[in-house]
């Protein structure tokens, strides 16, 4: 990984590019973003950086993260992420990373929590086929149907049944960067991205480009 930050999804817009076209794209808030914390392989085992993201007033922190911004040196940040770069030398301890760190046409990853559903049965989770709504058969059409024989007289593990849908990290790979406003640390991101409105997203560099 070369470069990372965090942000926040805005939403969905749509552009159009020098010859007209439409281009559907995802508007996301990137930093400020500043490194609170710099690992090296000589104390922690590995290289890597420790980014904060969203002012967050005193009376919200904990004791422990009071005391790890107090030793930094930095403001309080609401929301931190590692990020391990190949090459953390040129960052230090109270560094700025801004969306200009990533330009026009650059292909990323970014990770989000999808929207919660809360607990959904088969058909919605799994996109299940109904049963028949018809010819007697009833009064249920929206069950999964058989869930095993009588031989072993058990359900084997990972069938598909209810349960919680949505809430969950989800990483999509290879989007591009179709548009930077440096000045109000806005990046286009084509295409759909995980969460909802106003859920926070990493960004990193794509590890397939």
């Amino acid at each position: 990984m070369k470069k990372g930050i965090i942000g926040k999804k805005i939403g969905m817009t749509q552009i159009f590019d020098e010859i007209g076209n439409v281009i559907p794209v995802t508007i996301i808030e990137a930093g400020p973003c500043v490194v609170t914390q710099k690992k090296t392989a000589e104390n922690d085992g590995y290289d890597a950086v420790q980014l904060g993201f969203m002012d967050v007033k005193e009376k919200h922190m904990t004791k422990a993260e009071i005391g790890h911004f107090a030793k930094a040196g930095v403001p309080f940040r609401k929301h931190l992420k590692e990020f391990r770069l190949e090459d953390c030398s040129a960052l230090n301890v109270g560094d700025v990373i801004t969306a200009d760190t990533f330009a026009a046409g650059d292909k990323v990853d970014i990770t989000g929590m999808t929207k919660g559903r809360g607990y959904t049965g088969a058909i919605k989770r799994w996109n299940l086929h109904k049963l028949c709504a018809t010819h007697g058969v009833g009064p249920i059409h929206r069950q999964p149907g058989s869930m095993g024989t009588i031989d072993p007289a058990r359900i084997f593990k990972n069938h598909k049944m209810p349960g919680q849908y949505g809430n969950e990290q989800v990483t999509v790979l290879n989007l591009k960067v179709v548009k930077i406003d440096s000045e109000k640390n806005l990046i286009a991101v084509k295409g759909a991205i995980p969460g909802a409105k106003n859920g926070i997203v990493f960004i990193r560099d794509s590890v397939k480009a």
